[in-house]
């Protein structure tokens, strides 16, 4: 059996889907359903049990899950990159990833977790190693504590344990996520209700709608997460990107493209992100690659357009 924390969410519901496509369906969904609209993401899925993250750390913390997974898949996490409460942020994803890590560890049970390119914040250079490491708001740093503390425990480490820095990731099922969603999701929504993609204008010496993201479609996320959840006996944080920057620009265009209407206006970049926004990311992906991933990953425009069909 698997477990899946964060299940309901975006990453964790792509990778329930895959599970289940695989054969498996003895899946063990961690998630908070407060707000509802999440339980869509898995109403077309099958699995054997769910649990509210409460009662799971609960379990954890008491030491009452009595389980043997074949692997943990940890999305669970508030990925609000604008939440101000540093208290709730840490309890989140330092807290409860802490607890399920030490009780991976004492099943010696692999653990695939999702860190964030956040944790690089305004680095220029995006190798996985502590030198790049200058996350600008507490979500990157909440992040970060945790890669720490694995690096801290992976010399004695007897199971692989292993941390995925999701770059910008998009695809189906996030429509639940509000202002977090993606780029590829805001402008779509923008388009099919007024007809327009609204970019920000140029910052940090980029053009309007010219700031450079690593934009990776959430198929390759999942394909990651399998691969080293399966018979890889990896151990440390790799980049999940593509090792490619793409513009905003090239989104918004794509969108026009295939939707046949629309247009791009800029608009002022924001006084309130101003120092606080990264304005490139680019994966490096050598060492995933040196860990035995060499899938290809999905074109931007391909992403897109298999986003598209899906959600009809």
């Amino acid at each position: 059996m698997f477990i899946v924390t964060g299940g309901a969410g975006f990453v964790g519901s792509n990778l329930v889907k895959a599970l289940n496509r695989s054969g498996h369906t003895d899946i063990l969904v961690v998630d908070n359903l407060a707000r509802g609209e999440k339980a869509r993401n898995l109403a077309d899925l099958v699995i054997s049990d769910y649990l509210d993250k409460r009662e799971f750390r609960a379990r954890l913390d008491a030491g009452t899950l009595d389980l043997r997974p074949e692997a943990v898949f940890h999305n669970g996490a508030c990925s609000d990159t604008m939440e101000a409460d540093g208290r709730y942020m840490m309890e989140n994803n330092f807290g409860d990833s802490k607890a399920l890590l030490h009780w991976c560890l004492a099943r010696r049970t692999p653990l695939v977790y999702a860190s964030s390119a956040a944790t690089y914040g305004a680095s220029r250079d995006f190798e996985p190693v502590p030198r790049n490491e200058r996350p600008l708001n507490v979500y990157g740093y909440s992040k970060l504590a945790f890669d720490q503390h694995v690096r801290s425990l992976l010399p004695a480490v007897q199971s692989p344990v292993v941390g995925l820095r999701y770059f910008n990731v998009f695809g189906p099922r996030e429509d639940h996520k509000g202002r977090m969603m993606s780029v590829l999701h805001q402008l779509l929504r923008q388009l099919r209700e007024q007809g327009v993609c609204r970019l920000f204008e140029g910052t940090d010496g980029y053009g309007d709608g010219g700031q450079l993201r690593d934009f990776v479609f959430v198929e390759d996320i999942v394909a990651i997460n399998l691969h080293f959840g399966g018979s890889s006996t990896a151990k440390g944080i790799f980049n999940a990107g593509t090792g490619r920057a793409r513009s905003f620009n090239d989104i918004a265009t794509t969108l026009i493209r295939l939707l046949g209407r629309g247009r791009i206006e800029y608009i002022p970049f924001p006084e309130a992100l101003r120092g606080k926004y990264q304005s490139f990311t680019q994966a490096d992906v050598r060492s995933l690659r040196e860990a035995g991933f060499t899938t290809p990953f999905t074109e931007l425009e391909d992403g897109i357009e298999a986003t598209l069909a899906e959600l009809g």
